[in-house]
């Protein structure tokens, strides 16, 4: 399985922030942007209003997690950006994963939802 390039530059989150479309649920926000060419770009976000450094990590380990089984499905050029909320602590990345999936499928990251599952 491939890992997805991170997005490490500030000017790349907040591109992603102001320029991109957003979907958000009670344990997710998701903002997806084009970008050049560049493939399927992954960030994600933990604010420290969160916990602890070992609760921001694990809610990032959460969605990583998540996305890993999706990659394969995302087509285009886009830069993702995940941001933790409070209640995705308390969850596990096969609760996570549908609304993900489904984020995904709003933005146009990832084609046809039916259609990709039975793939």
């Amino acid at each position: 399985m491939q890992k997805a390039v991170t997005l490490k530059q500030n000017t790349e989150f907040h591109r992603a922030y102001g320029k991109g479309k957003v979907r958000t649920s009670p344990g997710l926000v998701t903002y997806a942007v084009k970008n050049r060419g560049q493939g399927v770009r992954l960030g994600i976000t933990a604010a420290k209003k969160l916990g602890s450094a070992v609760e921001r990590n694990r809610c990032r380990r959460i969605i990583r997690a998540a996305f890993s089984s999706l990659y394969p499905k995302c087509s285009g050029n886009y830069d993702i950006v995940f941001v933790a909320r409070f209640k995705t602590k308390k969850l596990k990345s096969n609760d996570l994963l549908p609304v993900m999936q489904q984020h995904l499928t709003e933005l146009g990251v990832v084609r046809g939802g039916a259609e990709a599952e039975s793939q």
